[in-house]
Parts: C-alpha cells; structure tokens; sequence
C-alpha cells in the first residue's frame, strides 16, 4: 500500500480509514504483505499438478507460472493430487491455494462447507468408465448386482458409478463399494479383489492396453475439469489468482497446437506408453471448450446433485443448491489474458 502522510488530522484519518476498509484493503486482505497498489510482492503460490489435468502437467513442465510470477518475488510450490479428493483435502486443509478437481467433486466439497470456487474449466474429459478385467463374463451394468466394485469416494468415476447403477436399475445398496484411489483400484480389478473398477484416465487408458474392456460409458456422466481456489486466496491475491488463470489459458492454447507434446508430457508424467497418453489427450479430452464456469457446468451438476443426497454424501438438498449457488466464480476467466504469459 502507499505510505501515508505522517500528519493528519483526526478526520482526515477516520476518512482514510473507511476507505481502505470500503476498498478491502485491510492487513491480510486484497494485498500480501510487501504488497503495492494491489500487487503481491514475495510469498508463495501453492498449486496442484495432476495426471488428470494435462494443462497443470504442461504448465509445471515448461515453467511458464515461475517466469511469470518472478518479477513479483513469488515462488511456485506444486504438490501432486492423486485424485479430486486428494485436491479437495489439500484445498480444505489449506495445504494449495490451487487445486484442480471434477466438477462434481468440487460440487461436494463446497455443499460440505469447504470454502472454494472454481475460477476456470480445464477441459470437457471423458476420463470415467466402468472396467471389467479382460475374461470377466460380466456383459453389462445389471450384471454387477451383488458384486465388489472399487471406486474412490469424493472423484468423478465414484459419482459416475453411482449415475451409471442408477441408470440401470440399480443403487449403491445393490453393489459393495470398496473405497480404494484410483491405482488402487485397478491393481484390486487384477488381483480379483473387486469384479468391476470405475476407472480414471490415463490409468484407464492404460488398464485398456493390458487388456480391460470398458464395460459402460457415458461422456454425460462425466463431469467437467474444474480448476478452484480457496476463497482466502482469491481475495487476498487476486492478482496472482488471475496470473494462474491467464497461465491456464496460454497452456490451453499450446496444448491444443501442440497435442503430441502434450501426450509426451503426460506420458513422461504418469509412466504411461506415449500411444496410450495420446489417446488420452486426442480423444478422451476436450482442451476446446470455453473456459469460463457457467450454464453448462451448472447444467451437468445440478443432475448429480441430488444424488449425492441420495448417497448420503451431502446430507441435504438445500446444501446442494446453496453450493451451485456460490460454487461458480467466472470473474478471472471472463478477464483471462494469454498473452500476458512469455511462453
């Protein structure tokens, strides 16, 4: 903030006072500390990076977010996020300012209080299914009646399970539910610990080479890629939150142009065969839909919500339509900016 005058009168100050509080610019709030005119000067940008989100794997790759904030003093911490609940528990906790999600799974966590919004869409994915192991005799969704599926709680593929039993004539009642995260799950389908895994790419993808049938699909069932904030981020450095937005949208731009980097990164990332990354990012991922949060990803949630009643997992409807009342913050992606990025 701009140093004040040494002397003033007793108005002048009370006067000064309501303005910086009317402004948000309080101590710890709308600036860091060592901030200027609302700009973040030093700290730390804690952020996810996740094999489910190839633009966070492109963006940590090339450096584009440590070049961008240096000028600010600002260095970039990236923690790995196994799974939407891992990034809704490293958001809750604190632990990332940052992190990328299902949109369902960021759905639950704002229905069940945590302070978060989504400030950018990363992608339209088709990154769920249903898998069976490659002699499994199990032909269809009605046949997994009575039978152990492994699925991890708080994802997108545990939600489209929960969709796709629903669908046909099932519910969570009529199958056992192991809660195991997504490697987990697949390594339970192999060693005949579970009959069927709601699987997650790439590790899907990659399951399909080792011979795994999909078993059910469904792109509808499959939420979008959500990128959110705490809400404490977002308003003591707006500015570094729009940074992040604009890196996202300059990584969108090269991914798309570049799509075999972008499996090799991935590939390199999660351990997985080059052909079976660029068929992640080929044709099971969406870089071109609009990044702003709004009607459509409003549209898609609003069909699982109630069913996260149902589960249990969120206790009542109207904590659902609390949270898609207050989960969308398009502000950043409205305003993103490509070119402010240096590639």
């Amino acid at each position: 903030m701009h140093r004040r005058p040494t002397i003033v009168t007793a108005v002048t100050a009370l006067a000064a006072a309501a303005a910086l509080l009317l402004s948000g610019c309080v101590a710890g709030e709308g600036a860091a500390s060592g901030s200027t005119a609302g700009v973040t000067k030093g700290g730390t940008l804690t952020i996810d990076f996740a094999t489910y989100n190839p633009l966070s794997l492109v963006i940590k790759k090339e450096g584009w977010l440590e070049k961008a904030l240096k000028k600010q003093d600002i260095t970039v911490d990236w923690v790995q996020s196994a799974g939407s609940n891992k990034a809704n528990e490293a958001l809750r906790s604190g632990a990332i300012d940052v992190g990328s999600t299902a949109g369902s799974a960021a759905l639950l966590a704002r229905a069940n209080g945590s302070a978060i919004k989504a400030i950018d869409i990363f992608s339209q994915p088709e990154w769920s299914a249903l898998v069976v192991g490659p002699n499994s005799p199990i032909a269809s969704v009605k046949e997994l009646k009575g039978k152990q599926i492994a699925a991890t709680k708080g994802t997108d593929p545990y939600f489209f399970l929960l969709q796709a039993l629903e669908a046909n004539g099932l519910s969570a009642s009529d199958v056992t539910i192991q809660n195991l995260q997504h490697a987990d799950g697949w390594t339970a389908l192999q060693n005949g610990s579970v009959q069927a895994w709601s699987g997650l790419d790439p590790i899907m993808a990659n399951a399909q080479k080792s011979g795994a049938k999909l078993l059910y699909r469904n792109v509808k069932f499959n939420t979008y890629g959500f990128l959110n904030a705490t809400e404490s981020f977002l308003t003591t450095k707006p500015d570094v939150a729009q940074t992040v937005v604009n890196t996202y949208e300059y990584a969108r731009d090269w991914a798309l142009t570049h799509p075999d980097q972008t499996a090799k990164i991935l590939a390199d990332v999660a351990g997985i065969d080059p052909a079976v990354a660029t068929t992640v990012i080929t044709e099971r991922t969406n870089l071109g839909v609009s990044n702003i949060p709004g009607p459509a990803q409003l549209a898609v949630l609003k069909k699982v919500g109630p069913i996260f009643v149902e589960s249990g997992d969120v206790r009542t409807q109207a904590d659902i339509d609390k949270a898609l009342n207050s989960l969308l913050d398009p502000t950043f992606a409205k305003k993103a900016d490509p070119s402010a990025i240096g590639g």
